[in-house]
């Protein structure tokens, strides 16, 4: 069937080409204007969108242009949250399968978050599990914020696989194998990529999280713009955190998350305690020393300065604020009730030219004779032993995992967020484990909404959009 849609496509091209060509024949290159650009948008008005098929093994390729998709293959929680008060409790945020609110193409749909300040949950099964075993990870999805974040996420949840799984129970206590995506809240911005680690002694879980890019994350939260976001995790433990194809975090699950996947194999002894006559001072007060003779602990910092001289034309006769002239007692002022009224006081306009008025004193300077108090000078500690340090003792948690990128094997694909900001649009959600997959799967898809909303709804790459 893929073959067919495939001949079909191609055919459908090499004839849009051959026209192309018959009518390119006696055209000359020149400026595109006004009368050319509303043929393009015209003529992009006529392409009808085509819904992808994924060419290669997937576990879940989305594009949600089914509007009868939620409540049969995405499920929507019916849960509670749990530790919340009752009135927050319910996942009742409102989920919604609709076009883009901007340069929307016709019959492309996404699946939109259309509330703000609840908490929302959907998921859907994955065709089939996927086991971290010898090939790669590829999660990949284009999210557009409709209205900016101020302050919420908008990541995905790849759920732990589970034969008994109930989606309509999902809830942020549903065990998860990797969350994934961007969040804001504030001037924090961040992309997410965090991982569920097993610890091999005891079995339990533990998050741990990729370190924050150094790249700006500002402008994919402010902009209004669909983002693709793609996460890849290969076998040989390294990940690679791309936005719009640009890779914005790499590493490795070994050496660049948060907790160490491994602990340290010492630690220090708790029980250990600095004994009693260390000595941690590098440099003590130099008991030899003795106070100079002539040094006055008591002298001021500042005195009058005995040399200063009152300025010429200085009104010592004038007050700084005097009572406003102008000002007359309200009609309501009762003084008995109220006391003697009197009038605001405003600033002396006979200071305003003058280098001052009122009582001058002489201004104050720093004290040539102060010295402070004295203090022996320091020398080098004869019995400094250095920065005590408990001993070192064998981690009685120490494990080592080799091989992190064995994660818990994945079985549906979940969106579980609160946000203050609403419509927010996902798309496009593929899992494989081929990277050509995802990427025709983006260029059929993301490439041709993102060249539309640049380009003001006119596209300059008409075959890139019929394709």
């Amino acid at each position: 069937m893929r073959t067919s849609k495939m001949k079909i496509s191609l055919a459908l091209v090499s004839c849009v080409l051959l026209v192309c060509v018959v009518n390119a024949e006696d055209a000359v290159v020149e400026e595109v204007t006004d009368s050319s650009s509303e043929k393009a948008a015209s003529a992009i008005e006529k392409v009808q969108y085509v819904s992808p098929e994924p060419d290669g093994d997937v576990y879940l390729a989305e594009h949600f242009d089914n509007p009868e998709a939620i409540g049969t293959k995405w499920v929507k929680s019916q849960a509670k949250k749990e530790g919340t008060d009752e009135s927050l409790a319910k996942y009742d945020g409102l989920w919604a399968i609709e076009p883009a609110s901007k340069e929307p193409i016709p019959g492309d749909l996404g699946l939109v978050m259309k509330s703000k300040a609840k908490h929302a949950a959907i998921s859907a099964l994955l065709e089939k599990p996927f086991h971290f075993t010898d090939k790669p990870l590829i999660v990949q999805y284009d999210v557009t914020l409709q209205n900016g974040q101020e302050c919420g996420g908008a990541y995905l949840k790849l759920l732990q696989y589970d034969k008994e799984m109930r989606l309509s129970q999902f809830t942020d206590k549903t065990p998860y194998t990797i969350m994934f995506g961007p969040d804001k809240c504030g001037n924090d911005h961040k992309l997410h990529f965090i991982f569920q680690h097993k610890n091999p002694k005891n079995e339990s879980f533990e998050e741990k999280h990729a370190k924050k890019p150094s790249t700006k994350l500002d402008e994919y939260f402010s902009d209004k713009k669909p983002h693709l976001y793609r996460l890849q995790v290969y076998p040989d433990n390294t990940f690679d955190v791309s936005v719009d194809y640009k890779i914005i975090n790499k590493g490795s699950l070994l050496e660049d998350m948060v907790p160490p996947v491994n602990p340290p194999s010492e630690i220090d002894d708790p029980e250990d305690r600095m004994p009693s006559d260390w000595d941690e001072r590098e440099k003590i007060p130099d008991p030899a020393a003795v106070k100079p003779e002539d040094w006055d602990e008591d002298a001021p910092e500042q005195v009058i300065d005995e040399n200063a001289v009152k300025p010429s034309g200085w009104l010592e006769d004038e007050e700084i604020m005097i009572p406003d002239p102008t000002a007359v007692m309200p009609d309501d002022w009762d003084e008995e009730m109220d006391g003697t009224w009197e009038a605001p006081l405003i600033e002396n306009p006979a200071c305003e030219s003058a280098p001052g008025c009122g009582k001058w004193t002489p201004p104050m300077m720093p004290n040539p004779e102060f010295k402070g108090k004295w203090r022996a000078p320091l020398i080098d500690n004869p019995n400094y032993r250095g920065k005590w340090r408990p001993k070192k003792i064998p981690n009685p948690e120490y494990y080592f995992d080799p091989n992190p990128f064995h994660m818990s094997s994945i079985g549906a694909v979940g969106i579980e967020v609160w946000s203050m900001s609403d419509n927010i649009l996902f798309d496009n959600v593929i899992v494989t484990d081929e990277k050509d997959v995802a990427d025709q799967w983006a260029a059929a898809t993301f490439d041709i909404k993102r060249e539309l909303v640049d380009s003001d709804g006119v596209s300059h790459n008409f075959y890139v959009l019929l394709i």
